[in-house]
């Protein structure tokens, strides 16, 4: 997908906000919606349909943690990603917004700069969603072959054990995304019976020993998340 087909809906309070970081995403290529509050975020998110939605937390008529909870309860805009921009530094503004349906956060102040290469990223999302390459992943120098349960970093195969090798590629499909424990717990182990509240960290701690420190992160009190 190409930049100028590409819609964004920046929904803050604050007029410098919106006049700045607009002007910085449409310098981009993109296209870019913009609402003074929450009702108003949510009513331009059901008309454009968005690709991506940055949402204050902090605004008059309609907090961002209620607007993301209507957004993500209309079936129209089920892909669209959500992200919060927040001053709150707080676990408890994050943990709220994650509970609501969003995908990440963005703590300001931010430059302009910073805020769009975090934009990028979280947008690279869909290009890995619309390859067309099925079960194939590509992140950089780290090729999932999901058919295969095959490995390949750097040219060099990698051999993963079935639990490990899942949990690399939920987090995979969405880079940026933070994957709440629950989910990963659903989805990596299903109905089965998990032995240690623990067993999520170890997981992670071996893959970060196999594929880089780096490309994982962890979001105190909420899960973890690819980092490319």
């Amino acid at each position: 997908m190409k930049k100028n087909d590409i819609k964004i809906l920046l929904v803050d309070d604050e007029p410098d906000i919106l006049e700045i970081v607009g002007y910085n995403l449409k310098s981009e290529g993109y296209q870019v919606f913009t609402a003074s509050n929450g009702a108003e975020g949510v009513k331009q998110a059901k008309k454009e349909k968005p690709q991506l939605i940055i949402l204050d937390v902090m605004m008059p008529e309609m907090d961002g943690i209620e607007a993301c909870e209507l957004i993500r309860a209309n079936p129209d805009l089920d892909n669209s990603i959500i992200t919060f921009l927040t001053a709150r530094g707080e676990d408890y503004s994050q943990l709220a917004g994650f509970d609501a349906g969003a995908d990440d956060y963005i703590t300001k102040p931010v430059k302009p700069k910073v805020l769009v290469s975090k934009v990028n990223a979280l947008l690279r999302r869909l290009k890995n969603e619309s390859d067309g390459e099925g079960n194939i992943i590509k992140i950089g120098d780290l090729e999932i072959n999901r058919d295969e349960y095959k490995i390949v970093q750097n040219g060099n195969e990698l051999v993963l054990p079935r639990k490990e090798f899942e949990l690399l590629s939920l987090l995979a499909t969405k880079p940026g995304k933070v994957f709440k424990r629950e989910e990963i717990l659903d989805k990596v182990w299903g109905n089965e019976v998990v032995v240690g509240g623990r067993t999520i960290d170890v997981h992670i701690r071996k893959l970060r020993e196999k594929i880089g420190d780096d490309s994982f992160k962890t979001v105190k009190g909420v899960g973890y998340k690819f980092v490319d």
